[in-house]
């Protein structure tokens, strides 16, 4: 006796289900005869009516694909959810969506959502197949919510230029060449004491790169012995910035991300770049050199040169208080370019987030709304003691004056003040010395009757490099 063949399974796709129901609510047909016109089951016809509300509700959300025959949920459900929705204020905002881009937000969103889960290429495909997303020449579907209306044309100087469509807002980078008078003080600005700072932020200010700092000295004498991995910022023994190996820097550090990342350059260094290596993961854009936009936000800067001026007067407060007597051009003969490298970097770290958005914003580097002009009181660090607003003012843009001509002669440092070991050299300090210092400095903490936070903070420090120490 001959063996029935299993009947293969028909899957019905999304228009099909639909067509089903239409069958079912408009005719007088039974769930069997319209079964046998699609050539299914009863029991396939009966799960659709059971999933009617779903099926009308992924028919009119306009996202569902209405071919697949098939929906299956994805593990990663919320990521999904997520995404599709950041996809859609990103069409409103007629953004150029690419899958790179897509890619680099799902990781993030997991991140933010404390998953475990890196995109891939398939999951990517098998994304966009269940949410009917396409990119290129596509019918790109309405949101399933009333997107905002768009705001105002902005000016002419703050149109914000094409290519950067192609970005999302963390991706795009801004840098500047920032002079900066290291250890010039109130009423004198010496030729010796320049240097040229680099600094770099996406548009978000949630990545700031590491300050570069070059310097006329090719070797200082207060790096001996000290770790250049270990430093906070970088140093480069010429004041011109070495563009070249920065960039080639930053292109392996968003390679190693997966990033495909915009980086704005005035028109100046685009010039200097002319012979650069193409790079596969920074996209250079320059800008136009009648444009008076700068590549970094001057606010940016401003805040910058601020939190470095208060730092530095901070630092010779404390050294004229140690040695009375001492003049502040004396104080600020101890300054070395060690001292700045730590100053720069700590001034940069405290540059507010929400400063860097805003400004990028209102110089039309980055899409968003225009933000209303942020108070100068979140641009500048409180004014220190004894001088007026105006009077710090000017002593941040100290750049500005005509410096001093002179002889440059090698800076002091306050180890070449109080003397130093053979060779004008302070020798290095032993774990004894660190493990005595801390002593010390816990001692005088305890002294001066400070709050919790101050302590918290010394324990922290304490723990490591008593952890160094056992190295």
């Amino acid at each position: 006796m001959e063996l029935c063949s299993k009947k293969k399974l028909h899957a019905l796709s999304l228009a099909e289900k639909i067509q089903v129901l239409e069958l079912l609510d408009e005719s007088k047909m039974s769930q069997s005869e319209v079964a046998r016109r699609f050539q299914v089951s009863q029991p396939q016809i009966s799960r659709i009516c059971k999933n009617k509300e779903k099926l009308l509700a992924d028919w009119c959300s306009g996202t569902a694909n209405r071919l697949r025959k098939r929906k299956r949920e994805s593990k990663y459900s919320g990521i999904d959810e997520a995404l599709l929705c950041w996809y859609h204020i990103a069409q409103a905002k007629a953004w150029d969506v690419t899958g790179p881009m897509l890619l680099h937000k799902a990781k993030e969103l997991a991140d933010i959502m404390g998953q475990d889960f890196v995109p891939s290429i398939g999951w990517l495909v098998r994304w966009k197949r269940r949410n009917n997303v396409g990119f290129g020449a596509r019918h790109v579907v309405a949101p399933p919510f009333t997107p905002e209306l768009p705001p105002p044309a902005p000016t002419p100087q703050a149109q914000l230029p094409l290519s950067l469509k192609d970005f999302s807002p963390e991706d795009i980078f801004g840098c500047a060449e920032v002079p900066l008078l290291y250890r010039a003080v109130p009423g004198r600005v010496g030729v010796c004491d320049r240097v040229q700072v680099l600094l770099c932020a996406n548009s978000r200010g949630t990545e700031k790169r590491r300050v570069l700092v070059s310097g006329l000295q090719a070797a200082p004498r207060c790096f001996f012995g000290v770790s250049s991995e270990a430093l906070p910022a970088s140093y480069h023994p010429d004041l011109a910035i070495p563009w070249s190996e920065w960039l080639a820097q930053f292109d392996r550090d968003m390679g190693r991300q997966g990033r495909q990342v915009a980086l704005l350059l005035a028109a100046r260094v685009m010039e200097e770049l002319a012979g650069l290596p193409g790079l596969g993961h920074v996209k250079l854009l320059p800008l136009s050199a009648a444009s008076t936009t700068p590549s970094l936000p001057s606010s940016v800067v401003q805040a910058f040169k601020a939190h470095y001026r208060r730092r530095l007067l901070g630092k010779l407060a404390a050294v004229q208080s140690e040695r009375a007597g001492t003049s502040l051009a004396e104080a600020g003969a101890g300054i070395t370019v060690l001292d700045a490298l730590h100053m720069a970097a700590a001034a940069w770290a405290k540059v507010p987030l929400q400063l860097i958005v805003s400004s990028f914003v209102q110089e039309g580097l980055a899409p968003g709304k225009t933000a209303l002009a942020p108070h100068k009181a979140s641009e500048m660090p409180p004014v220190p003691g004894g001088l007026s607003l105006e009077e710090f003012s000017r002593f941040v843009d100290l750049e500005d004056e005509e410096p001093v001509s002179g002889v440059c002669k090698e800076e002091v440092g306050t180890e070449d003040q109080a003397g130093g070991g053979e060779d004008g050299l302070e020798p290095l300090p032993t774990k004894a010395d660190a493990l005595r210092a801390l002593g010390t400095l816990r001692r005088w903490i305890e002294c001066k009757g400070t709050g919790p936070e101050l302590f918290a903070n010394f324990y922290a420090c304490e723990e490591e490099v008593e952890r160094l120490c056992c190295l």
